[in-house]
C-alpha cells in the first residue's frame, strides 16, 4: 500500500486493544486523536513514551484529544507490560494500546519498513482530525524518544489555524505571536478577523497577537 500523506483520510479499521475492541474512526467521534506505534512490549524508550502519554491525560483532554498506541504483540503480552509501565514510570496508562499481531493497522498504515526491519513496526505518530484527515506524520528512529512538548505545539498550532486565517512561525508556542496568511489582503477582512492590529514587516509577513488558547 502507497504511504499516507498529509490530507488522507486516516484508514479505518477495527482491532483488540487493552481496553477492547476498537472501531478506530468511531472511537475517535469528533475528536482529535494521536496514533502511535511502537516496534514491540518491553522496550525502554517506548516504556518512557507510553508513561508520558498517561501522564499527559490532562493536557490531552484539554485539546479534545484522544491517544491510542499500536504494538505488534499480542494483547496478554500488553496487559504484563502495562504493569511494567505503570511501575517503572509512577503512572497508570489510561488509554489504549492496539494488539496487531496480524500486523493489520501496520499494513493499513505502512508502518513496516522492510529496510529498518522485516517484522517491527517503526515509530511513527499520526496526528488526525475530527474529520478523520492525517494533519501531521512524524517517524522516529528506534533509538530516539518521542517529543511530547512537540507533539503538543503541533496540536495547539493545528486548532489554533484551522479556522483563524494564521500560520505559526518557527519555534510558536501557545501565546506567542502568529503570522497573517498572505492571501488575506482586503483591508475590511483584515479590520474584522484581526481588529487588534498587526505589525506589517513586510506585505507577506504580518505578525498579529492571539489568545493564549490553553489555560
Amino acid at each position: 500500500m502507497p504511504s499516507l500523506r498529509l490530507g488522507d483520510i486516516a484508514p479505518d479499521f477495527e482491532q483488540d486493544s487493552t481496553e477492547g475492541r476498537i472501531h478506530f474512526h468511531a472511537w475517535l467521534g469528533d475528536s482529535w486523536g494521536v496514533l502511535f506505534s511502537h516496534p514491540a512490549d518491553f522496550t525502554p524508550v517506548c516504556t518512557t513514551e507510553l508513561g508520558r502519554t498517561a501522564k499527559l491525560k490532562d493536557e490531552f483532554a484539554r485539546r479534545h484529544v484522544k491517544a491510542i498506541a499500536l504494538s505488534v504483540d499480542p494483547l496478554d503480552k500488553h496487559q504484563a507490560w502495562i504493569a511494567d509501565i505503570n511501575d517503572t514510570q509512577g503512572t497508570e496508562v489510561n488509554f489504549p494500546i492496539l494488539a496487531d499481531a496480524d500486523r493489520k493497522v501496520s499494513e493499513l498504515y505502512d508502518l513496516i519498513h522492510p529496510n529498518a526491519s522485516a517484522t517491527a513496526t517503526v515509530r511513527s505518530l499520526f496526528i488526525i482530525d475530527p474529520a478523520k484527515k492525517v494533519r501531521l506524520i512524524i517517524t522516529y528512529p528506534a533509538s530516539t524518544g518521542r517529543n511530547f512538548d512537540e507533539i503538543l505545539r503541533v496540536i495547539d498550532s493545528l486548532q489554533l489555524t484551522e479556522y483563524q486565517g494564521v500560520a505559526t512561525p518557527a519555534d510558536w508556542r501557545d501565546g506567542d505571536d502568529v503570522v497573517i496568511l498572505p492571501s488575506i489582503q482586503d483591508p475590511a477582512v483584515l479590520q474584522q478577523k484581526f481588529p487588534q492590529g498587526f505589525d506589517a514587516v513586510r506585505p507577506w509577513l504580518r505578525y498579529t497577537s492571539l489568545p493564549k488558547r490553553v489555560a
